[in-house]
């Protein structure tokens, strides 16, 4: 027989009078990812660039001039396939892919930060931490490259209509001296923004972190997102330097690649060692979603 107690609660008893306690929310914990750079830090990163640029120069260049010639042949075959229509989004899609490009540049300044010696066949044949799922986040990157390409034939379509490329003799003078051009710039400019931002992203520390770390693709591209977004004030200013050293090539029709990619892709790593700290690496070096092989 159960007993009847019709005692009142003890007073220290958070449900005495039948009153619901207050819920107290957890305390905010600070970002493992938050490191509050100032944004001028972005200048220290490229001045470090600059000096691994200079130390053993040769691989260096020798690794941008290849970036170079690998772009003529980009626009050349563009040209000579009758797909002309695709080369400005294809120069604005480069930098979705950069990140990926510039793997040797990385490992070059690793070794230089760790005191082995450098050579270009290193930067050529890189070996990974993360073993095949470098693969995996190429296809990736690829494929949110082709998927930019898409969207601004589309919008290229949306503002002409379902009409062939006029050549770029012609396309010019119709997207800067007319209406529906400045439109289409305003838009397409806009989508394009959109992409860059995502890709940049996502990428930035992606690569370095499958050099560096045992991982797979998903976590490092989610992982340089959060980066990102924790720094935003620095990664901001370091985008407004890639962007502008990125026009400055365009301006001197690619030429300006040879320095300027390997500048860059130095440069991104000590921006990558100076956010992605060795504690938060260790403790999520054995976290994956897709193990390597």
């Amino acid at each position: 027989m159960l007993s009847q107690n019709n005692a009142p609660p003890p007073p220290d008893n958070p449900h005495a009078g039948g009153v619901i306690p207050k819920v107290v929310p957890p305390l905010a914990r600070p970002s493992p990812h938050a490191r509050d750079l100032p944004w001028r830090t972005a200048f220290t990163w490229l001045r470090a660039g600059w000096r691994d640029l200079w130390t053993h120069p040769l691989p260096s260049l020798v690794y941008g001039l290849g970036v170079f010639l690998v772009s003529v042949a980009v626009v050349w075959f563009l040209f000579h396939l009758e797909f002309d229509y695709a080369l400005f989004p294809a120069l604005a899609g480069f930098m979705v892919v950069g990140p990926l490009i510039a793997g040797g540049l990385y490992e070059k300044s690793r070794r230089l930060e760790a005191g082995e010696p450098v050579g270009l066949a290193p930067m050529l044949f890189v070996r990974l931490r993360s073993g095949r799922a470098g693969v995996f986040m190429g296809v990736m990157l690829l494929g949110l490259f082709l998927l930019w390409m898409r969207a601004a034939v589309l919008i290229y379509a949306l503002f002409f209509g379902m009409v062939a490329f006029p050549g770029t003799e012609e396309i010019v003078p119709m997207l800067f001296l007319t209406p529906t051009g400045w439109a289409l710039l305003l838009i397409g400019s806009a989508v394009g923004a959109l992409f860059a931002a995502f890709s940049f992203a996502i990428s930035v520390f992606a690569f370095p972190m499958l050099l560096t770390e045992r991982t797979d693709a998903l976590s490092a591209l989610g992982i340089s997102m959060a980066m990102v977004w924790n720094n935003l004030a620095v990664m901001i200013a370091w985008g407004a330097i890639v962007v502008a050293l990125f026009v400055l090539c365009l301006l001197t029709a690619g030429l300006g690649l040879i320095l300027v990619f390997p500048l860059l892709g130095h440069a991104t790593w000590h921006c990558y060692r100076a956010i992605r700290s060795d504690d938060a690496a260790a403790h999520e070096d054995d976290r994956m979603f897709i193990r390597p092989a």
